[in-house]
């Protein structure tokens, strides 16, 4: 499989930044060293030049003589020598560099330290009193001080360019080692939209890079699982379609093809309808559970009285109740809360609880609704007198098709999807359900907590319950 490259990689991007910032620690490192060099290299030099003064201040004999032979102390190209006399004279090659200032200074006994000209070059002058009352005076060409500069600031190229090739060396190996992990992880991730399950990207690397393999690899299970609830649901959409359907059309065939005739022609259509009634039920609760997801649900806000609403869902129920011989009980305050919600999408909820509840209800056991305020909110508890759940059961309660799945042949079981959407629905109205596995009737207990809504409300509904 090709994966799209953009043009530039995370490892060239190191690279190039690693050297772009080596570069400028090399350049200012570089113009500051020279600078320094260059001081330095001076400093060195008149230090020097110094020392071979003192001592030749030292032994007056030893420079008289070099001075009567006129000679310079390195060659005649080199280190120029004067004398400066007690009485003030001035003898010797290097006599023109000592201006009147130069010389009280020295018959004074302090050391001088300068710049000046010599035969039309620039010289380094140091001078120190003599133990005569005089001075001795050293001038060197500044010529040789840059030769010492020159061969300084030649010696720093080298660790220069080795600092900047040691720079790209070590941005190739941190990006080499920072693209790796992430591109093993961008391929992992296309892989994934392709459709690949059971994919593991080593945790390896820096933190973060760490963190995006653990998030890839959570992605990776929570996909795998999702898939697997996705043909689960579908098995039993397909279950839950396929049985209606294939009663229907065995009695229609038989309708067709005159096996059915005469007082039997009523009775095949009540099945019939009774099939078409359980499809047309499922069909509906498809398609709820699609509205709920969708982002446009709408609700409409305003005062409800819950009393009321509680005590038209009891009457609407109380002759299914009274057909299955469950004993209907209803439960509320005076005087009873009232609630700024949507009384409809409320109605809606208690009727799919009622009607999960009186599925599994057997005769002669109570059916519970009841009503209670708890501050702001109001609470509402659907119990029954049925066989209750587990607690494996209350886990996955609120999951399409769980419960449907796990108890079919055993017990009373609808579409499947009336839990599912009790949950969105009370997600919907900004509330909370909760189930519990045996109630005081004996039952499953379920209570539906709703809080106070402001006009305007709205839930996002993106994302489904895992």
């Amino acid at each position: 499989m090709s994966i799209a490259r953009p043009h530039g990689s995370l490892a060239r991007s190191i690279v190039l930044l690693t050297t772009a910032v080596a570069a400028v620690a090399v350049l200012v490192t570089g113009l500051f060293a020279w600078r320094i060099i260059g001081t330095n290299t001076e400093a060195q030099e008149r230090d020097q030049l110094s020392r071979q003064a003192r001592v030749l201040a030292r032994t007056p004999p030893l420079a008289s003589w070099m001075l009567d032979r006129q000679q310079r102390i390195a060659g005649p190209d080199d280190i120029s020598l004067a004398l400066v006399r007690p009485s003030g004279g001035v003898d010797g090659p290097a006599a023109s560099v000592l201006d009147a200032g130069r010389r009280t200074a020295l018959l004074s006994g302090h050391a001088v330290s300068a710049t000046a000209r010599l035969d039309g070059h620039q010289v380094v002058v140091e001078g120190v009193p003599t133990a005569t009352g005089g001075g001795l005076v050293l001038a060197q060409p500044m010529s040789a001080v840059d030769q010492a500069t020159g061969r300084m600031r030649g010696a720093l190229a080298l660790p220069l360019l080795l600092g900047l090739t040691g720079a790209v060396l070590g941005g190739a190996l941190l990006g080499r080692r920072l693209a790796r992990p992430v591109v093993l992880a961008a391929r992992t991730a296309h892989r994934l939209s392709a459709g690949e399950r059971g994919l593991t990207v080593p945790a390896a690397g820096p933190a973060e890079v760490a963190e995006l393999a653990g998030a890839l690899n959570t992605l990776d299970a929570a996909l795998a699982h999702s898939e697997s609830r996705q043909r689960d649901f579908l098995l039993s959409v397909s279950h839950e379609i396929r049985t209606p359907l294939t009663t229907a059309r065995g009695y229609a065939e038989a309708l067709a093809d005159a096996v059915i005739t005469g007082d039997e022609v009523p009775a095949a259509g009540r099945i019939l309808r009774t099939e078409i009634d359980r499809l047309e039920h499922f069909v509906g609760d498809l398609l709820a559970l699609a509205r709920l997801e969708a982002d446009d649900f709408r609700l409409d806000i305003a005062e409800v009285d819950l009393g009321d609403l509680v005590g038209e869902t009891v009457t609407a129920w109380s002759a299914r109740c009274a057909q299955h011989d469950v004993d209907l009980r209803v439960e509320r305050p005076d005087p009873p809360p009232a609630l700024t919600t949507d009384g409809i999408r409320v109605r809606q909820l208690l009727d799919g609880l009622a009607e999960n509840a009186l599925r599994v209800t057997p005769a002669g056991k109570p059916l519970v609704i009841a009503l209670r305020a708890e501050g702001p909110d109001a609470l509402l508890e659907v119990r029954d007198g049925g066989p209750g759940l587990t607690e494996d059961d209350v886990a996955v309660a609120f999951e399409r098709g769980a419960l449907s799945e796990r108890y079919r042949g055993v017990r009373p079981v609808g579409s499947g999807l009336g839990l599912a959407i009790a949950h969105r629905l009370t997600t919907r109205l900004g509330g909370a359900i909760a189930v519990r596995g045996h109630g005081p009737e004996g039952g499953a207990c379920f209570t539906v907590r709703l809080p106070p809504l402001a006009p305007g409300h709205h839930t996002p509904g993106g994302g489904r319950r895992s």
